[in-house]
């Protein structure tokens, strides 16, 4: 699969967090929060991570990121980053995304009622 090795690298900076595992979404490889996926590998190689709905908007507003969209349904707190060129630039950034997705999906299990 495209940019596996990307997402590998970027697994590999959650190796000392509790309940962080690889899992699946979809049938591509992807990063769990205990059962809740924050970033995972589109179809195109694209990392698709889970971020609050303003901030992600930010990402798509800036050209940087572009909405996920399900069937006929647009996800609002799911956004795809592509991969470029410069593998280098795309591993930094998928890093730093993976993080604030890691962040926001971990402060939603934390919230009371939440699971």
């Amino acid at each position: 699969m495209t940019n596996r090795d990307l997402l590998e690298t970027v697994a590999e900076d959650f190796d000392h967090v509790p309940d962080v595992v690889m899992g699946t979404m979809f049938r591509s490889p992807g990063l769990r929060d205990g059962k809740k996926i924050f970033a995972f590998l589109g179809s195109h190689g694209q990392l698709i991570v889970k971020l609050p709905n303003d901030r992600a908007g930010q990402f798509v507003d800036a050209g940087i990121a572009e909405r996920v969209v399900m069937g006929t349904r647009t996800m609002r707190e799911w956004v795809a980053f592509p991969g470029g060129d410069d593998r280098a630039a795309t591993l930094s950034r998928w890093r730093e995304v993976a993080r604030e997705a890691y962040d926001y999906v971990h402060s939603l299990r934390q919230a009371p009622g939440r699971s």
